[in-house]
């Protein structure tokens, strides 16, 4: 028999020997993952209220080609970003707002997460150049076709064509998702003081091959930006989709948008109207 002195020792050495093991065991694992060892507590944060917090279920993988490529899902949430990245082994390109990156620690964290500021102002020339570089360059790209957080009830809000203009310019695949339940309470950081059962559904790649080339044809850029809102409706369970595109002035509640508030109507509205032009 070992003495109190030997056990203790032994039991110390046992515990540190497992301590190593499970390190070592997560370092192999996040070495995966496009990250770097800076953004490694980020990812520790987005995990543990991603899966823990809002008890996330992810239907599968998204669909990575290994390639450039651009990822669209809809926008009911600050947080989805982290949704989508647990559904990732590369970190993306995300095009965030440039409002939200004033403050100088907001600034270092969106830059050190490889954001994309851009202005709501209008076209953000710079912004866009950006996005389609890193896609060009092999990197994935974030975005929302919706331009802002839904909070109409309504599946989907009307699209936008910067997703399509991007992919198209530079010649990369699209990657669509949907979010359930993302948390939301109308403020920017509520959600982080929320609980919730979140779903992430995941779709196919779609290939947009047969247009490259075509990214200056207004009609084309209303085509595939349809058919990326069609399929994230579908995502969302939602057959027979009719989209509708976001005129440059459109806000929730305006310009035959769905109104905030009514979620049953809104949604039913929003799939019965007929396709609204640009």
């Amino acid at each position: 028999m070992f003495s109190d002195h030997a056990t203790t020792l032994l039991s110390i050495g046992t515990l540190i020997v497992l301590g190593l093991l499970g390190l070592a065991s997560f370092w192999r694992y996040y070495r995966q993952f496009d990250y770097g060892l800076a953004r490694l507590p980020f990812y520790l944060i987005a995990v543990i209220w991603t899966r823990i917090v809002w008890r996330l279920q992810v239907s599968g993988p998204l669909p990575d080609p290994g390639t450039g490529a651009v990822i669209v899902c809809n926008h009911h949430s600050g947080n989805d970003p982290a949704f989508v990245q647990m559904g990732l082994k590369r970190l993306p390109h995300w095009m965030v707002a440039s409002e939200y990156s004033k403050a100088k620690l907001l600034a270092d964290a969106f830059k050190l997460l490889r954001a994309i500021p851009v202005s709501r102002a209008g076209i953000d020339t710079a912004a866009t150049k950006a996005a389609i570089r890193f896609a060009q360059e092999g990197h994935l790209v974030g975005l929302f076709p919706e331009g802002r957080i839904n909070t109409t009830g309504s599946v989907l809000l009307p699209g936008r064509p910067g997703a399509a203009m991007i992919a198209l310019r530079a010649r990369v695949p699209v990657m669509p998702c949907y979010i359930h339940n993302s948390p939301y309470d109308g403020t920017a950081y509520g959600f982080f003081f929320m609980t919730g059962k979140t779903r992430m559904v995941v779709g196919k790649l779609i290939d947009i091959s047969e247009y490259y080339g075509r990214e200056n044809e207004k009609e084309v850029l209303e085509l595939l930006t349809k058919r990326f809102l069609i399929e994230m409706a579908r995502l969302a369970g939602v057959e027979n989709y009719q989209p509708q595109l976001a005129g440059r002035f459109y806000k929730p509640g305006l310009n035959g948008g769905p109104p905030a508030g009514d979620s049953q109507r809104a949604r039913d509205q929003s799939e019965a109207r007929p396709v609204a032009t640009a």
